[in-house]
């Protein structure tokens, strides 16, 4: 039997070294005179463990990690290939620790599959649920998913089904599926994942997307930073619309759909549904007043479903398990999983998912292992660079949208940014509203205005002008901001702007007067 090496593909890894290690295993193999079957997976998530190399042994895969160009040769003198003890192994992948604690779904083929096999797809579940799909009439497919309660992940946490319901009872010659993929929030990286590591996944959340709804078509917006996801992506779809998964007859069925990569120019703003559609339109991205509704008038004016990657991507597993068992993960209104993504200045960095309902403080301190700098955690932001900053006190609130939001929170795409004692928050406000200002798309005032302002009043804070007066007016400007905007990007700059004066007066308060020594 021929051993299989597996070596991560995914863009995490490779910025961690992933293609020189792979290429010193080839070199090796070749000098020694080895047969080996080098198979490029995604990545496990374990980022802070990359580049992690896996061996099939006769007893299951074995890990070694991280693995650096110069640790090959010893790999292999150590009996890699049969799973040997290095100084570099980690035994079984699953029972990692910060493996063995998630509650994979969603992610439950990524770094285990080939990426681009969809033989290897199948043989771990794959199609399972677009078959039972096909079983069903789209009713009976949109109240699955609406009984399993999935929720948007990309960040409003809207009921994936009632999006659904109202395309499919949305007349209209044509219908369209729209994935967005414009992953831009700071310290996220799980829909580059599924793109890189389980692409398949996906193609089969949206063909069901568009069987239960009507639709025809399909397009995946990603943003332009995300080359190796465009291109695994574009090869995936190749290879499903030749095995019939995409196409006029979807298996062999009735039902015809297809869909497209499209990629993004880089606005943050383009994250926002309405702004992605004038941007697919090939329009300069805009944020479109409401209604009409995208599922009324969407994409090209027809009846459009917009998710974020994972909502699509968990339908899959909701299709196949049944809705009962995925609603039975998770809190109150918080169903099914979470990908939590752990960055920033944090000990054990990478992608934890879950069932909704961990506390803050367990994800940061026992998951993520504290800061890296081995400081004290001063705050934590949840949900991008619009997110609130979350002292240690609020570190009791559960992962969950209703709970964050009653902290004035919010969940977002589910990343998390760590930072130590050694942050200052004052500048962190100030980044958030020079981001919005760069960002802005500039159709309302708000959001234009009002971050500009914003940026030059708590400049004057941190120069001591007037500094009760000038917190004052930035609290008027993320009222306004927050209320008056047309989208989120304004919206929410506020979240971090207030949270950061809120829970750390001090970093906003003048910096004492220095007497010079005599």
């Amino acid at each position: 039997m021929i051993p299989r090496i597996y070596i991560p593909g995914d863009s995490g890894a490779l910025a961690l070294g992933a293609e020189k290690v792979a290429k010193a295993i080839a070199s090796e193999l070749a000098e020694r005179g080895i047969e080996a079957k080098i198979v490029r997976n995604g990545s496990r998530g374990a980022y802070f463990l990359e580049p992690m190399v896996e061996v099939a042994t006769a007893n299951g895969r074995v890990a070694y990690g991280p693995v650096k160009p110069s640790d090959v040769k010893s790999l292999f003198d150590g009996g890699f290939l049969t799973g040997g003890h290095h100084k570099r192994w980690l035994g079984a992948p699953d029972k990692i620790p910060f493996l063995a604690k998630q509650t994979r779904l969603t992610f439950a083929r990524c770094g285990v599959t080939d990426p681009l096999s969809l033989e290897s797809y199948k043989k771990h579940g794959g199609l399972n649920g677009l078959m039972n799909a096909l079983g069903l009439t789209p009713a009976a497919i949109v109240a699955e998913v609406t009984e399993s309660g999935l929720r948007g992940r990309g960040g409003a946490g809207f009921p994936t089904g009632i999006k659904w319901k109202t395309v499919l009872d949305t007349s209209g010659d044509r219908k369209y599926i729209v994935c967005n993929a414009d992953e831009g929030d700071s310290g996220t990286f799980a829909d580059r994942m599924i793109m890189e590591g389980d692409p398949f996944v996906l193609i089969e959340g949206m063909t069901i997307a568009g069987i239960a709804t009507g639709a025809t078509k399909g397009f995946v917006y990603v943003r332009s930073e995300y080359p190796h996801a465009v291109a695994v992506m574009n090869k995936a779809v190749e290879i499903a619309r030749k095995a019939g998964v995409l196409g006029a007859s979807v298996l062999g069925s009735a039902h015809a759909f297809d869909m497209e990569i499209r990629v993004g120019a880089g606005a943050y703003v383009c994250g926002e549904e309405t702004a992605l559609l004038d941007s697919l339109e090939g329009k300069r991205g805009m944020v479109r007043a409401k209604p009409p509704l995208p599922a009324h008038k969407g994409l090209f004016g027809k009846p459009t479903v917009i998710n974020n990657v994972i909502s699509l991507a968990s339908v899959p597993v909701i299709m196949d398990k049944g809705a009962a068992f995925y609603k039975d993960f998770g809190m109150g209104r918080s169903r099914g999983t979470i990908p939590i993504q752990i960055a920033g200045n944090v000990k054990y960095a990478g992608l934890f998912e879950a069932a909704f309902g961990m506390t803050l403080g367990e994800i940061v301190d026992e998951i993520g292992g504290g800061t890296a700098t081995g400081r004290p955690v001063k705050a934590v932001q949840v949900g991008g660079p619009l997110g609130a900053y979350f002292p240690r006190a609020l570190f009791d609130t559960p992962f969950d949208y209703e709970a964050f939001a009653a902290k004035d929170g919010l969940i977002g795409h589910a990343g998390i940014v760590v930072f130590d004692d050694s942050a200052d928050m004052l500048k962190q406000a100030r980044f958030a509203m020079e981001f919005c200002a760069i960002e802005s798309c500039g159709k309302c005032t708000p959001c234009r205005i009002g971050s500009t302002r914003g940026v030059e009043t708590i400049d004057r804070i941190a120069a001591g002008i007037e500094p009760e007066k000038n917190l004052a007016l930035v609290t008027d400007l993320c009222n306004t901001m927050k209320f008056g905007s047309l989208c989120a990007l304004g919206g929410f700059t506020p979240y971090p702007v207030m949270s950061s004066i809120t829970h750390f007066p001090d970093d906003f308060k003048p910096a004492p007067v220095r007497v010079a020594a005599e």
